[in-house]
């Protein structure tokens, strides 16, 4: 729940607004396919108010390693690729649920059983989502 409570105290700023066809998005997208992440969606939420990013990216993995790797893979490719890092990265340690804040796209990589817990998609219903598989 660390990670939910991250989102809600950080700013966003509003100058560079994306839409799901931005590099960023699928340079995220495809450095988790590379590393064989699963059931891959995006949620697009820009039309809710209360949101805390433009997007947010979800996927699973089947171990610690693979968060790991996916992580690491994630951050790797978007400063190459898109020259950003992380406003802030969190569950590395505990490798559960590792989320990786870039500001305005959050992405959430977490074991199944995390996932099924914690029922993002639910709670960001309202979203539009695209699947990536």
């Amino acid at each position: 729940m660390e990670q939910l409570a991250l989102l809600a105290n950080r700013k966003r700023t509003s100058a560079a607004r994306l839409t799901k066809n931005s590099k960023i998005i699928k340079t995220i997208i495809a450095a988790i396919q590379d590393k064989k992440g699963e059931n891959i969606i995006s949620l697009d939420l820009r039309k809710i108010n209360e949101a805390v990013a433009d997007f947010f990216i979800i996927c699973e993995a089947g171990n610690q390693p693979q968060i790991r790797a996916i992580a690491e893979n994630i951050e790797r490719e978007v400063k190459d690729k898109c020259d950003e890092n992380p406003y802030h990265h969190e569950g590395l340690n505990a490798l559960q649920w590792v989320l990786i804040d870039y500001v305005n796209v959050v992405v959430h990589v977490m074991l199944p059983d995390t996932r099924k817990f914690y029922k993002l998609e639910e709670m960001w219903s309202d979203a539009a989502t695209d699947e990536h598989d």
